[in-house]
């Protein structure tokens, strides 16, 4: 039995370091039209990884909310990864529908995994404009809830450690 616990422990330290090499690396994916999307290519903004589905009802609530925040703000880079989908083609159409004017990316467990865990949809990561992560939200986000981060982040003189993001809360 000690040895199974030791294992599964093992295990879940293993799991947490490959998370946190990946987050610390970042990322480098191609979204929908081809053009690859790396970390290291938006050092100076803030970059928002949001993983969503076109069948998750909060998912969609909160594309407005990102939509907004993309186009009127050039601190900040959204780049939305769509997870369990099957007709690409399908996806397509619903991005237009909805007028994301953010890249798609065409989301898988490599991809995800790029960026760190996923355990439900939708789940956003935000990166600090140094490309460290600052924050994650598992469920719904909202713009204001975004907005209020970077600007208490950018103020303060304590900045979480690189590697620790906090959770965000919805204010």
């Amino acid at each position: 039995m000690k040895i199974k616990h030791y294992s599964a422990t093992l295990l879940l330290c293993l799991l947490t370091f490959l998370s946190s090499a990946a987050q610390s690396q970042g990322f480098s994916f191609a979204d929908t039209s081809g053009k690859i999307h790396s970390l290291s290519d938006y050092r100076g903004k803030w970059v928002l990884i949001n993983f969503w589905a076109t069948w998750c009802p909060p998912c969609l609530e909160e594309i407005p909310d990102l939509v907004s925040l993309y186009e009127s703000r050039k601190d900040v880079m959204v780049i939305g990864i769509v997870m369990d989908y099957r007709d690409p083609k399908t996806v397509l159409k619903f991005v237009d529908s909805l007028a994301i004017s953010y890249p798609i990316v065409f989301g898988s467990k490599s991809v995800a995994a790029q960026v760190g865990p996923v355990s439900m949809l939708p789940t956003t990561y935000l990166f600090n404009p140094a490309g460290r992560p600052a924050a994650y939200k598992v469920g719904i986000i909202s713009r204001k809830s975004l907005e209020d981060f970077m600007r208490d982040y950018s103020a303060s003189s304590t900045k979480s450690p690189p590697g620790e993001p906090v959770q965000l809360r919805n204010r």
